[in-house]
């Protein structure tokens, strides 16, 4: 059955949707306003991304099979298109990405590697790396919007939306991993991820060492103006 290109590229579709389903929400799960999964605390925010990466993977890995296979049976060229080429990359940097996952993970692992560098460093490696693994599939899934077939079976209301859905897609993870995990993996936690009272009481800190700093430094002159006196 999978010689009939229809229904290869059917599945090769549905699977590319199930893999980039999974790896949004993956990516989101620990978003504090937009994950389905806001009110999980963070170990089963961690499972729940590790989870959904594999199913991710596991998707990436059966849709490029099916259409590989289908290419071969019907005995045509491979990666000879920029979307077949790009595919490609994608597909073999989705399972190193996820191998930086468990690393990060596995305490075990880094010892199996060898690898030295801090827990910290690593998270921040690994997210940038997720980061771009997730540019390369918007970039791979935009090119195969641009295929015949893809056109040809939908209509230009259809292919707009998928457009503008793949946009919105790669924006809002690009400012999930810049603004909201990079800061909390280097230790700083920006102002408006915070709740209102929060980030009213970070402001009222601030303006404490403000105002105790201008105490200070009065205390120091009016010293000095006694010595001099």
């Amino acid at each position: 059955m999978l010689y009939k290109p229809g229904f290869a590229r059917s599945v090769f579709m549905a699977s590319n949707i199930d893999d980039i389903s999974g790896m949004f929400e993956a990516m989101l799960v620990f978003n504090r306003e937009s994950s389905i999964f806001v009110n999980m605390q963070r170990p089963t925010k961690v499972l729940i991304h590790h989870v959904l990466q594999v199913f991710a993977v596991v998707c990436s890995l059966t849709g490029f099979t099916v259409i590989y296979y289908n290419k071969v049976l019907n005995e045509k060229p491979h990666f000879t298109s920029w979307h077949g080429l790009l595919g490609i990359i994608t597909v073999c940097a989705i399972p190193l990405a996820a191998l930086g996952g468990n690393i990060v993970k596995y305490q075990f692992l880094r010892d199996l590697f060898k690898i030295k560098i801090s827990l910290g460093k690593l998270k921040i490696y690994h997210a940038t790396a997720g980061l771009v693994v997730f540019t390369l599939v918007m970039f791979t899934l935009m090119l195969g919007l641009y295929s015949d077939w893809f056109v040809n079976q939908v209509s230009s209301i259809l292919w707009y939306i998928s457009a503008m859905s793949v946009s919105f897609m790669a924006v809002v993870v690009m400012n999930q991993v810049t603004q909201e995990y990079l800061p909390r993996a280097q230790g700083r936690v920006p102002i408006t991820s915070l709740g209102p009272a929060s980030a009213a009481a970070t402001g009222n800190r601030n303006t404490a060492k403000f105002s105790s700093g201008n105490q200070t430094g009065n205390k120091s002159a009016k010293k000095e103006s006694k010595k001099k006196n």
